[in-house]
């Protein structure tokens, strides 16, 4: 498993969106930003001519994961990868799916032999993966699917999205809201309610949290007069997690929930659905929050916006997201450490 002192790896992820920008710049604000060292695992060619594109005076050193925090300081680290990339930003194209692909692919398999800490991902766009063939929903899933084929053993993933201010978890996530009610389940609440309450304990170093579990309709339902799914569903779940010792509490109605003063009594709110997620949550800290992955054997954490092929080449991206999450991604893995130690 990954070495918690070894620098992070960052997979370069949709070359034709801000993917490759933002990792540039997040690599120029370096100490003063506090960016931990980090890899980009991407084609040295369209890293360069990014730069060149967005007038961005980079260095690039081509380098091995284990000497790319001696080049830091001077130089991005760029482990290359053997597919090559097309530089056409803003305009998709699925030849670059086998490099997107392989970055990850590299990226979890650095970690699985301790070459690196963590892995931080560029967003991609699933289109032009399903395009060349791609069979997974997104990146997400994907990654339980490697995990799966480096041990054996089955993961269920979870989202969750931190904030400063706000850690939201969608128990549902990339579903029609008409399907929402047909998916939910108390198992499914109680499965991710325990993943968010073990890595919230093992890897954020919160003793005892606290999960704020949210209705699915509105005011939580009203006792059954708008719908039976929180009676039915969520109350249970809620009852199973108090019985385990988890502490939660709800069902909870939603439009109550993310005021300051609720937001203090809970670590994590547990939501039953995509945008009741993550609305506060970006809606708190649209440049600061960070897509964490739970329920993995390794830490991965991801910016928390798309690909933004609208802006991709015009040297306006910003990388507050990609570096909160290199941030919070070097934490993780440094409070894995101390706590190992411990």
């Amino acid at each position: 498993m990954s070495k918690t002192d070894a620098p992070l790896a960052l997979s370069v992820g949709d070359p034709s969106g801000i993917g490759p920008e933002i990792a540039i710049v997040a690599w120029q604000a370096g100490d003063s930003a506090g960016v931990p060292p980090f890899y980009l695992l991407a084609d040295p060619d369209l890293i360069e001519a990014r730069a060149r594109r967005i007038g961005a005076a980079v260095t690039i050193a081509e380098t091995l994961p284990g000497h790319a925090a001696h080049h830091f300081a001077r130089a991005l680290p760029i482990v290359p990868l053997h597919a090559r990339h097309v530089d056409s930003p803003g305009e998709p194209d699925p030849a670059n799916a086998a490099g997107t692909i392989e970055a990850i692919d590299r990226a979890v398999a650095d970690c699985f032999a301790g070459r690196a800490a963590a892995i931080v991902t560029c967003p991609i766009a699933k289109k032009p993966l399903y395009d060349a063939g791609f069979g997974f929903p997104g990146h997400t899933e994907y990654l339980a699917h490697l995990v799966s084929r480096h041990t054996g053993a089955e993961v269920m993933p979870v989202m969750l999205l931190a904030g400063p201010e706000l850690r939201t978890v969608p128990v549902t996530i990339h579903i029609p809201l008409a399907d929402v009610p047909k998916r939910l389940t108390t198992e499914l609440i109680v499965a991710t309610a325990r993943i968010t309450a073990a890595d919230l304990r093992d890897r954020f170093g919160i003793a005892r949290p606290r999960l704020a579990i949210a209705g699915l309709n509105p005011h939580a339902g009203e006792g059954g007069a708008m719908g039976s799914e929180d009676l039915a569903i969520v109350q249970p779940a809620v009852e199973m997690l108090k019985a385990e010792g988890i502490d939660a509490i709800g069902p909870l109605a939603a439009d109550t929930m993310f005021h300051p003063r609720a937001r203090a009594s809970y670590d994590a709110a547990l939501c039953m659905y995509h945008d009741q997620a993550l609305i506060p949550a970006k809606t708190l800290a649209f440049d600061e929050a960070v897509n964490v992955t739970l329920g993995l054997p390794f830490i991965r954490t991801s910016p928390d916006h798309g690909t933004a092929f609208d802006i991709a080449g015009k040297g306006i991206a910003r990388a507050d997201s990609l570096i909160a999450a290199l941030r919070l991604a070097r934490r993780l893995a440094d409070s894995g450490r101390q706590a190992a130690a411990e």
